[in-house]
């Protein structure tokens, strides 16, 4: 209902930089995810303050269904990098979400060996935090780097 009004905003930025659709991916909200991506003006890959964007947070949480429905967008960037260095892919594969984290693999657009700023590794942190199918997944690819688990 409110999205049917003029004077609504459906990209407004709050004092962290954050906006609608950054929250609803942030929590999994996946059909306000799709209503928000239907709307013009709404840009699909703003970051915040901290340079996290809507797929950063639906990838970081563990939302399948945002993290999908953001990817199906031609103008998002699935490999950005935030303040911390870390990726979607990062994000995913050390918080032990294995489907996002094949989901990811599956693009050509992604680089599954990029460091954060501490020098780790999507592998490394999911080694660290013991997600043994993450762990699996990683090493299951050619192009992963395996010198961080050798």
């Amino acid at each position: 209902m409110l999205l049917a009004r003029d004077d609504i905003n459906p990209d407004h930025v709050d004092k962290f930089g954050e906006t609608p659709l950054l929250w609803s991916a942030r929590s999994g909200h996946e059909g306000i995810v799709r209503i928000l991506l239907e709307r013009s003006g709404v840009n699909s890959d703003r970051a915040n303050k901290l340079d996290q964007t809507p797929l950063w947070y639906a990838a970081s949480n563990g939302h399948e269904g945002a993290v999908r429905t953001l990817l199906v967008r031609g103008d998002i960037n699935p490999d950005h990098v935030d303040k911390s260095g870390e990726t979607p892919l990062f994000r995913s594969a050390s918080n032990g979400h294995e489907g996002i984290v094949r989901i990811l693999l599956e693009r050509n657009d992604i680089n599954p060996n990029r460091a954060n700023k501490l020098d780790r590794t999507p592998l490394w942190s999911a080694a660290k935090n013991g997600h043994e199918g993450v762990v699996r997944t990683l090493l299951a690819q050619d192009d992963i780097n395996r010198d961080q688990v050798d």
